[in-house]
């Protein structure tokens, strides 16, 4: 048994240390947690690594993070001209470890002769991505796992344009980590000697401060804060993570003011208040709301604990509050943005809206409105970096906003990620426009759904851990590439999408068509009125994922008719 060795390896080498070795005898008993720690390596995928931290080789801990960088550090050295002048800029999360190690990665990093600039303090992604831009390193790491529960973490790395790297770039690092077969060969020295040589650098508020200005200079009605900023009324959550600091600081520098809900104010690895810090579930409002009650409010924004994705909760109709989607969300920030920038008179003839294929179509409906194209990527904000970074060097469309359904946006081009500083900043200011217009931000979305139809959309999450989760997991991909429904329902399937095999085929027509995306293993299925769904494996979490649309004439239609494709869909899966 391959896994078993290797536990005993780690027990017995004298490179792992003390505590790492008492973790391991403490399981050596339960074969099954041995299995789990041992049976592979944990994967660096498209992005980076993620998983739950540990000790083993399928775990997260400081010698799996000194064994990817070392892959980094070599790819680098081979790809990079000047990579080590250039360096690599590192931040990290408020999570357990991500302090020791994002210093870990430093310290490979600069005994590869790599300069390595490690923020002093926790830092929001977004800005991560920003300072490989703005310090022109040749890379970038981020140590978070994101909205994952508190027993994760994770290592990311973007390239020199300051996005995530794309699967061309992490395939190469990939094979650099694999040619790597004893951690004892990953090179390291100690803190003291990085500095003596000038190779580790800490950094803070001149990164901040330059940051903090380029999102500034996004808000498109700075007159209007300075005048009624102070009459909106914000509550604020960081979830115990990254972004308390800087949200708050762009927001009160434009001229409003915010009030944070204080339980959660402050950086706290296990996310003790909440059962999930994700603004993408309703629980994590639950202190917000609560605070709402003596504090009236119009808008309640939560971020994620890196500060990449944000929640926003408005007053409906029957005076209650309720927490957008994130397609929602991206929708009135599409029609705001636009409108604004068309009033302006600033609005780019070749300007592009850009969204996953897993987002809602109403975005696009609100683009073509404007007379703005919109191109589609595949689910990752990296692949929304990677098309900004091809406008840019074609010089032929400017972009303009993008977003994805999981509550993320990006305004601008100084960061190539999403970035909840920046969008945080464009709700307030757009709430505050509507407001001071006596429109209701659930006034102004409704009036969205009047103009270009109602639009409703469910993501379903199927939790499926360990081996056999992952196992179950390419089962039900596969029992739908070989058992593809030609019908959900009343209605014929249109278009069915295979984006690993790269083909489109049209179930009415015959016709059959390349895929000009990356390949990846996502099933797309689009019905004859348009409705659609989505089947696709989580790239961070041990979850299978469903995404429904659908289009009505009211928005009772549309709900009726999500919810019996819904119920169609989930049955299949069931029975699969």
């Amino acid at each position: 048994m391959k896994y078993k060795n290797l536990y005993n390896e780690w027990i017995n080498h004298p490179y792992f240390d003390e505590d790492t070795k008492l973790e391991l005898k403490n399981i050596e008993n339960n074969e099954k947690e041995i299995e789990d720690r041992f049976y592979k390596d944990l994967e660096f995928g498209t992005g980076g690594l993620r998983g739950v931290i540990g000790a083993g080789t399928n775990r997260i801990n400081k010698y799996t993070v000194r064994k990817a960088t070392q892959g980094l550090a070599n790819y680098l050295l081979e790809n990079i001209e000047n990579a080590q002048e250039k360096g690599v800029v590192i931040a990290y999360d408020s999570r357990h470890e991500s302090d020791v190690f994002a210093r870990e990665a430093a310290l490979v990093l600069s005994a590869n002769e790599i300069k390595a600039y490690l923020f002093e303090d926790l830092r929001p992604t977004p800005e991560l991505s920003f300072a490989v831009r703005y310090l022109h390193c040749a890379a970038g790491i981020v140590i978070t796992a994101s909205h994952n529960p508190s027993e994760y973490n994770g290592y990311k790395v973007y390239g020199e344009d300051g996005g995530q790297i794309v699967p061309s770039m992490a395939e190469c690092i990939i094979e650099e980590i694999q040619k790597i077969e004893n951690y004892e060969d990953v090179s390291y020295i100690s803190d003291e000697e990085a500095k003596s040589k000038g190779l580790l650098f800490i950094i803070g508020e001149e990164v901040d401060k330059a940051y903090i200005e380029k999102v500034k200079e996004l808000s498109l009605r700075k007159d209007m804060i300075r005048n009624s900023g102070k009459k909106l009324k914000i509550i604020y959550t960081p979830l115990h993570g990254t972004g308390n600091k800087l949200v708050r600081r762009v927001l009160n520098e434009l001229g409003f003011e915010v009030a944070v809900v204080k339980k959660q104010e402050n950086p706290d690895p296990n996310f003790s208040t909440v059962k999930s810090p994700n603004p993408e579930e309703n629980e994590a409002f639950t202190l917000a709301l609560e605070m709402a009650k003596e504090y009236e409010t119009d808008v309640i924004l939560g971020t994620d604990p890196d500060c990449d994705r944000v929640g926003l909760v408005v007053k409906n109709d029957q005076d209650e509050y309720e927490v957008l989607t994130g397609n929602q969300t991206g929708a009135l920030l599409v029609e705001y943005v636009l409108s604004t920038m068309k009033e302006k008179k600033v609005l780019p003839k070749n300007g592009v809206l850009i969204k996953t294929i897993v987002t809602s179509k109403l975005g696009e409906e609100i683009a073509k409105s404007f007379g703005i194209d919109t191109t589609d990527t595949l689910t990752g904000f990296k692949f929304i970096g990677e098309k900004i970074k091809e406008f840019e060097e074609k010089e032929d469309r400017e972009f303009l906003f993008g977003y994805e359904e999981s509550y993320g946006y990006l305004a601008g081009t100084f960061v190539r990620d999403k970035d909840a500083v920046i969008a945080s900043m464009l709700i307030c200011e757009m709430t505050s426009y509507y407001k001071s217009k006596g429109i209701t931000l659930y006034e102004a979305l409704k009036e969205i759904y009047k103009k270009y139809g109602y639009y409703e959309e469910e993501l379903v999450s199927m939790t499926l851990k360990g081996k056999e989760g992952l196992e179950k997991i390419k089962e039900i991909l596969k029992y739908f590439r070989e058992n593809t429904p030609k019908s959900i329902e009343n209605q014929r399937v249109k278009w069915f999408r295979d984006y690993k095999n790269a083909v489109a085929m049209n179930f009415i027509t015959g016709d059959m068509e390349k895929i000009n995306l990356p390949t990846s293993d996502v099933l797309h299925f689009t019905l004859e009125d348009e409705s659609w769904f989505c089947i696709r494996p989580s790239g961070t979490e041990p979850k299978i994922k469903i995404y429904f649309s659908v289009k009505g004439n009211s928005m009772k239609s549309a709900k009726d008719n999500l919810k019996m494709i819904k119920d169609h869909v989930i049955k299949m899966i069931s029975n699969s």
